[in-house]
């Protein structure tokens, strides 16, 4: 009984220590290392290597090197990565996500902050994390602009039958159904090529997806809409990040949020570079009629209202912090 108590109490002191250190966070994006998502990224990955010192090794892959969004999320329920940036197809995951697919609803970074404080990181995170995902954090992709080989966008009506490469997000194919587009959903790894061969005619984006992809040397017009806010969740498995330490856990959210204000400022920092440098490549830049998307986007918010548990209320909340 004695070796009995000691065997388990040996048992229980290896488990806790398996607990209290991991020697590797294994950390995955689908950006390129150029766009916003990949630097973000980057600054992420040396600020948590910093902070966790040489016990812990933060090993990082972009570019899609160990899958796209969907296979990064089956990775990270299975536990064979850590951390895994995911943007829209977290709609797919949890459909509250959607929210963030409903056409001009952010007003600008500010209002995001907001919305993260208290709509994310509670009712939508709970709503992540009943599918097995914990969010750690909200980072910036950025507001995203229509690129075409056709000719300029200034109403949905200029995109009638037009192939554009969407996510593979139901709510943003629906979206650019409404407007009379042909979307197109592909993995973002194959757009360059599906662009330059002409299996696609445009696609949507944010500037720093747009340039750190090299979508300027095949395109000829970006249509300046700022149609949708997209954020990328710093996201890991619910089982893996419970088996974490309480200071390496803390050091992920701590350095996470430092990130997040990082993100946010030099995201609008290469709003403005990337757009003269778009100009610069011999892109025609032109700006949408906003209130005619506008207006063709209503039916979209019909649907989610009707469609997502609560949606009505989402919708409201997040527009009223607008005006805080």
């Amino acid at each position: 009984m004695i070796k009995k108590f000691l065997s388990l109490s040996v048992l229980g002191l290896a488990l806790t220590a398996t607990q209290v250190q991991a020697d590797k966070i294994v950390f995955a994006i689908g950006g390129s290392p150029q766009s916003l998502q990949g630097q973000t990224a980057q600054e992420f990955t040396r600020r948590l290597q910093e902070r966790l010192g040489d016990g812990v090794e933060v090993e990082y892959y972009d570019s899609g090197q160990l899958g796209d969004e969907r296979q990064l999320v089956q990775r990270l329920r299975m536990g064979t990565v850590d951390l895994a940036a995911i943007s829209s197809i977290m709609s797919s995951i949890a459909p509250e996500f959607a929210l963030f697919d409903l056409p001009f609803l952010v007003k600008n970074r500010d209002h995001l902050k907001r919305i993260d404080s208290e709509i994310v990181m509670t009712d939508l995170a709970a709503n992540a994390a009943e599918q097995g995902l914990k969010i750690v954090s909200t980072w910036e992709n950025g507001f995203r602009h229509i690129t075409n080989n056709n000719h300029p966008i200034v109403t949905p009506s200029d995109m009638e039958g037009m192939r554009i490469r969407t996510p593979q997000s139901e709510w943003r194919t629906s979206m650019f159904s409404a407007w009379g587009a042909n979307p197109t959903p592909m993995a973002f790894s194959e757009v360059f090529v599906g662009l330059q061969t002409g299996v696609i005619d445009g696609q949507e984006n944010p500037l720093t997806n747009i340039y750190g992809a090299r979508f300027q040397e095949v395109q000829n017009y970006l249509s300046l809409s700022s149609h949708v806010y997209s954020p990328i969740w710093l996201t890991a498995g619910t089982g893996r990040w419970d088996s974490l330490s309480d200071e390496v856990k803390q050091a992920i959210v701590d350095v996470a949020a430092e990130t997040q204000d990082w993100a946010l400022v030099r995201g609008a920092e290469l709003d403005e570079e990337l757009l003269v440098q778009m100009k610069n490549s011999g892109m025609e830049v032109n700006e949408v009629d906003r209130e005619a998307f506008v207006e063709a986007s209503k039916s979209i918010y019909q649907t989610f209202a009707s469609q997502v548990p609560g949606g009505e209320q989402l919708v409201e909340r997040s527009l009223t912090l607008a005006n805080d």
